[in-house]
């Protein structure tokens, strides 16, 4: 039998969007077949990036040019973070470290005053920088009250720097006693005394004729035979030739020994020469072991 269908009818389809709405506005719309709605930046916000360096530069702009009036300044650096969320301290010490380099010891002073004022800063680092400033300055009754200070709060804990930075200002101020006392405060702490401290305590024995002493301080403290250098991103061992060289340099602030170029060549090379001579010597000994085997294969045939 024969049967009559209708044609099918055709198929109308509609494509739908659904479109996901979610309580939480900040959260991003999604479409279907579409992808995340792309956000654009708002007009509030900025997209330049304050970093510490140009924050430390705009706040050696904004107290460079004032005049050396105590509430002068300290209104400068409150209007400068006034609008801080938190302390900006490592864009403070990096300030202060441009200073330095500038030798700008009245502006460190005012500056690191101000940090303390407001309970910022308070760190050993801050304070030894205080203390150069003060020397530098020429304001040494300072310099002996807060050195005093740190000296009676943390006896055991001092670090060996302070007890340079003391002994080299006295030392440039031909302050004998004050030197002989601080070294006696470092033999009864334990605290053993860097090479260019030795060295100057050394020079002050001299000039006093007491050869006894000093010959017992070198005894004691004898120079050191070795010291490690970094050749080539590497750190090496390299024997100490030149360090009287260069300690005199260093006898205002000991932060740690400089070797000049040509030193640092020299040792170079004295550790090439070195090498070379071992493996001259390595292969020398092969040679002659070849000959001599050579000889004993002879003899037997």
């Amino acid at each position: 039998m024969l049967c009559l269908r209708p044609p099918p009818l055709p198929l109308i389809s509609s494509r739908l969007e659904v479109t996901k709405f979610s309580q939480c506005t900040s959260s991003v719309v999604v479409c279907a077949l579409k992808g995340p709605r792309p956000r654009y930046p708002r007009v509030w916000k900025s997209n330049k990036r304050i970093g510490t360096i140009s924050k430390s530069t705009k706040l050696i702009k904004c107290i460079k040019g004032l005049s050396n009036v105590k509430e002068e300044v300290y209104g400068a650096l409150d209007s400068f973070v006034a609008w801080e969320l938190e302390f900006p301290i490592i864009a403070f010490k990096k300030a202060l470290k441009i200073l330095e380099e500038e030798q700008e010891w009245k502006r460190i002073i005012q500056v690191i005053k101000w940090m303390l004022s407001k309970g910022q800063g308070r760190t050993m680092g801050t304070y030894f920088t205080l203390l150069n400033a003060f020397a530098e300055d020429g304001r040494l009754d300072e310099a002996e009250e807060i050195w005093t200070r740190l000296f009676h709060r943390n006896l055991e804990s001092m670090p060996r720097i302070f007890f340079d930075k003391m002994i080299s200002i006295y030392y440039k101020r031909d302050m004998d006693d004050k030197v002989f006392e601080i070294f006696a405060d470092m033999e009864e702490l334990g605290v053993r005394p860097s090479v260019s401290t030795v060295k100057m305590v050394g020079k002050v024995f001299q000039k006093r004729s007491m050869l006894d002493k000093y010959d017992k301080l070198k005894k004691k403290y004898p120079p050191p035979k070795w010291e490690y250098r970094y050749m080539k991103g590497k750190r090496v061992r390299v024997r100490a030739k030149h360090v009287d060289e260069f300690d005199g340099a260093n006898e205002g602030i000991n932060r740690g020994v400089e070797i000049p170029n040509g030193s640092t060549e020299s040792n170079e090379d004295d550790a090439v020469e070195d090498i070379n001579k071992v493996e001259g010597s390595s292969h020398g000994s092969d040679e002659s072991d070849d000959e001599d085997a050579n000889m004993n294969l002879n003899e037997v045939s």
